[in-house]
């Protein structure tokens, strides 16, 4: 009974075939491929997808909003033409129908905003986010290409954290009140890199500290696996510098997941006593670490303080008063809420906030959530994460059978997805465009291998 429910709710026997058969917007998949044996384009369709993903992931750092969104619309026009086009059909997976679902929500809840106009603005920055991942998962089926992406991706996030050092080592104006005033860390530089903000920068952090550590395993060479270990402790000590509690949160919790993850990969091959013993050594040696790094570091250690301060650090108390505010919006529209985006966030926050304590977001990416689409928009998130990492860990371990080194990049992206997740409890970063792309690439990471098994399964089945 507990077996069958949990197979239920995690889609385990999703068929895209069958759902094709039975879906009338399935249809128009391929409804113009007529075309695509004449066309001198369509070969070039996958090198195409990829250089358009490559030139959002490029420039995000280093860039305006304005621009990322023109070329992630530019991702939404050119899937419409290849889905049109395609002939098989393939690519399908539970992930793409559980976010289809949330953005339906989403427009539900748009359309039922007290705000449509501003509702509808963030609508359009969702769907514009939603194309990068339908393109990625669509161009990470390929292994050249994925393998690419990734590298392109680590070679960015590698200068922006060594950047980011250098801000360190060099000196940086602060360009806003980031530490307590009357903290002993008051004056201390936290960097920010490219990206303006140390959470922000935290946050993207994390996803390139997630794929560098699977880029020492699935890069051969030594020189690769040197560049990886390099990104690592680069990421780590930028991570570090930019003083980021919420950053560090997430890191404790990408770390936890990659070597739960990481056990489940090694664990045929280590001995009966390795087996019993690796998995508490490591978490013994992390915790050893972090004791050493909480007695005699003082800045590390003041920081560390300051997260069970409560009220008496004042980004604690700022934090808290926005819940308080936020709280009372949810409780006034709990099924469908607001609507989404910021813009509709700053026209109702404003009649709940605390005195002085305005914001432009619920510092907290599940009580914005729930402030955007309520609990409805709340329960099919928390579903979609939950067949996300049901469906990765499952086809880590088949592509573990199978000797596959790619399958530590599906490990990457799932810790990476877990990293974000933990700091989501604090901030909102995960709604910045450099951070959003990020997201939505390492679900499209997951999506894509699971649209892969998926289609091997189906060529079995024919």
């Amino acid at each position: 009974m507990g077996e069958n429910l949990w197979r239920t709710l995690t889609l385990a026997q999703f068929s895209p075939r069958l759902w094709g058969q039975g879906s009338y917007l399935h249809r128009l998949v391929g409804v113009a491929g007529a075309w695509t044996p004449a066309s001198r384009l369509w070969p070039w369709t996958e090198a195409l997808s990829a250089l358009l993903l490559a030139l959002i992931f490029a420039l995000a750092p280093f860039t305006s909003t304005t621009m990322l969104g023109a070329l992630m619309a530019l991702c939404g026009a050119f899937w419409l033409l290849l889905t049109l086009g395609d002939r098989s059909g393939w690519g399908l997976t539970p992930m793409h129908l559980l976010i289809f679902l949330y953005w339906l929500v989403s427009a539900l809840a748009t359309g039922l905003s007290p705000v449509k106009l501003a509702a509808a603005g963030g609508l359009a920055k969702l769907t514009v986010n939603l194309f990068v991942f339908l393109l990625a998962a669509r161009a990470l089926r390929s292994r050249l290409w994925l393998n690419r992406l990734v590298t392109l991706i680590l070679l960015i996030g590698f200068w922006v954290s060594c950047y980011g050092i250098k801000q360190q080592f060099d000196g940086v104006e602060q360009l806003a009140t980031w530490n307590d005033p009357a903290s002993e860390m008051a004056g201390a530089t936290r960097v920010f890199s490219y990206l303006g903000n140390p959470n922000l920068l935290a946050a993207y952090i994390l996803p390139m500290l997630a794929l560098s550590l699977a880029a020492v395993f699935v890069w051969r060479a030594w020189l690769p696996k040197l560049l990886a270990l390099s990104m690592v402790f680069a990421h780590l000590a930028c991570l570090y510098f930019t003083q980021s509690r919420g950053g560090w949160i997430g890191a404790v919790g990408l770390l936890f997941v990659l070597l739960l993850l990481s056990y489940l990969w090694w664990k045929p091959y280590l001995s009966p006593f390795w087996q019993t013993w690796l998995l508490p050594g490591a978490l013994g040696l992390i915790a050893a670490a972090f004791i050493l790094g909480f007695l005699f570091v003082a800045p590390l250690r003041l920081r560390i303080l300051s997260i069970f301060a409560g009220r008496g650090d004042s980004s604690n108390n700022f934090r808290i008063n926005v819940w308080e505010g936020v709280k009372s919006m949810i409780r006034d529209r709990p099924i469908l809420g607001i609507g989404p985006g910021n813009s509709a966030f700053n026209k109702i926050y404003p009649l709940y906030m605390r005195p002085k304590y305005s914001a432009l977001s619920a510092y907290s990416i599940y009580l914005e959530i729930l402030v955007e689409t309520g609990a409805v928009g709340f329960a099919t998130m928390a579903w979609l994460m939950v067949v996300t990492f049901s469906w990765g860990i499952k086809l880590t371990q088949n592509l573990r059978n199978r000797l596959d080194r790619q399958g530590l990049w599906l490990l990457g992206a799932l810790g990476g997805i877990a990293g974000l997740l933990t700091h989501g409890f604090v901030d909102t970063v995960w709604y910045r465009p450099p951070i959003s792309s990020l997201w939505w690439f390492l679900m499209a990471l997951v999506a894509s291998q699971i649209a892969e098994a998926l289609s091997r399964q189906e060529e079995l089945v024919e």
